[in-house]
């Protein structure tokens, strides 16, 4: 063994203890940090060491070099995208997954697979999903849509009497594939499945919204009958609007189509019994993609996908050899996702749920609903800003009162970078800035430092 390596294996307790250190320090003083340092020159890369100075010295390093140019994303201001943090026992489970090292898509060695299966059956009960809907984990919400999607290809090859998966895409002809305001993420993931980006058919909204309009829906599944496939919004990424499941659901009574719900944070509304309503049906979608590192608060990359048709989904990412477990009525991991191995980073979910239980996450939500309205709030009473949209749920989509230009909103999202961190977007044809609170340390104090420090920067570029 490398000398440096033994070194280290010899003396692991005291690197673990010193990295706890360096990851206890970084937390303790994310409120004092700026949200996100000011960008300074690049750092020339450094050459690869020829000799190892061993883990003390490769944290020292780290600390030193990259630790002050890295954000406070796990902190209570940073509102941009949508970012949560992870919860302590989320952090734990985290911590616990890189010391098993589990792989754990194989019934070879089935714990693994077993705890996800555990896991995944709380998410969905936590959602209000039903036990018809199967649930896998992937890395994000763009995977989760990709693989949503992909079942959907494969229903479209059934519906026709072929299979995309054995035959091509190709096979399949010409596509439809129907939102009303889908995420950015949903074209990229048409481009991966080999559908196109210009399969996508823009349906209308609703007046004022982003939530698609069922009547405008119903017009343009009828105008090219045969199969479809209809992504809805449960929770867009810059209003935070919902279609209406129900209504969607109902218009498979005259047409057939696959519905395929994105509720990357949305899923979570269904924790508040005030607004439970917004994502009210989510069950009755064949496929439904929740983003965990968003509102579960747990760290990246984690999301879960779930679907109504396990055996579709099987068909399509099935892999076949003799070290893997046979497909079967219950299919290995392996069968069920792009991936042919992942991290278990199902434990971080396990542990922060079985940690807080449904009331603790409740309350994340909920405070994150109060701190977004408090914010839309004070952002309304300064004859700075105009609000573009109410604030549904936990994102404030807002822009300049005068002026509005991407370079003004440039500066004013620099100006405050120090105290809060907000991500620029266009709504309605109009530049503007988004705050999105999902993150589990943020509070009403958090939400006055933001709109005070946003208010600072307006009367600065003024």
């Amino acid at each position: 063994m490398d000398r440096t390596l033994a070194a280290d294996l010899a003396r692991l307790p005291d690197l673990l203890d010193a990295t706890r250190r360096a990851a206890a320090d970084a937390l303790a003083t994310l409120d004092e940090r700026a949200v996100l340092p000011p960008a300074g020159k690049p750092l020339d890369p450094e050459p690869l060491p020829e000799h190892g100075t061993g883990a003390h010295a490769a944290l020292a390093a780290f600390r030193a070099r990259w630790e002050p140019r890295l954000s406070a994303s796990a902190g209570p201001r940073y509102l941009g995208f949508v970012t949560g943090g992870a919860t302590p026992a989320a952090l734990a489970g985290d911590w616990l997954t890189a010391a098993h090292d589990q792989n754990s898509n194989s019934a070879l060695d089935g714990a693994g697979q077993d705890l996800e299966r555990e896991t995944t059956g709380w998410l969905r009960d936590l959602f209000g999903l039903s036990a018809a809907h199967s649930g896998t984990f992937v890395s994000g919400a763009t995977m989760s849509n990709t693989t949503g999607l992909a079942i959907a290809r494969e229903w479209l090859g059934e519906r026709l009497g072929v299979s995309p998966a054995e035959d091509g895409v190709a096979a399949l002809g010409r596509v439809r594939v129907l939102s009303g305001a889908p995420h950015s993420s949903i074209g990229k993931t048409l481009s991966v499945l080999g559908l196109g980006r210009g399969s996508l058919v823009p349906v209308p909204t609703l007046p004022g919204r982003e939530a698609v309009d069922p009547a405008a829906l119903d017009r343009v599944l009828a105008d090219t009958p045969g199969p479809a496939v209809v992504v809805a919004n449960a929770g867009t990424v810059n209003t935070v609007d919902f279609d209406d499941l129900h209504a969607l659901a109902a218009l498979r009574d005259r047409h057939d189509f696959w519905l395929h719900t994105d509720a990357a944070f949305g899923a979570f509304a269904a924790l508040s019994p005030d607004h439970a309503h917004l994502a009210a049906g989510l069950d009755a979608s064949d496929s439904v993609c929740v983003d965990l590192h968003k509102w579960l608060n747990v760290p990246y990359d984690s999301a879960v996908q779930f679907t109504r048709r396990p055996d579709l989904q099987a068909r399509v990412f099935q892999n076949s050899a003799a070290y893997l477990g046979p497909l079967g009525d219950h299919p290995d991991l392996v069968h069920l996702t792009p991936e042919n191995s992942h991290r278990l980073r199902a434990l971080a979910a396990w542990f922060t749920l079985r940690a807080y239980g449904r009331e603790g996450h409740r309350e994340i939500v909920e405070r994150d609903i109060a701190c977004a309205r408090a914010l839309g709030a004070a952002l309304e009473e300064d004859p700075a800003f105009t609000l573009l949209a109410p604030v549904r749920l936990n994102v404030v989509c807002f822009t300049l009162a005068a002026d509005p230009t991407p370079a003004r909103l440039t500066a004013l999202r620099e100006a405050a970078a120090a105290e809060v961190f907000v991500t620029p977007t266009v709504y309605g044809g109009t530049a503007a800035l988004r705050a999105a609170f999902s993150n589990w340390r943020t509070t009403e104090t958090d939400a006055r430092r933001a709109a005070q420090a946003l208010g600072a920067a307006a009367r600065e570029i003024a």
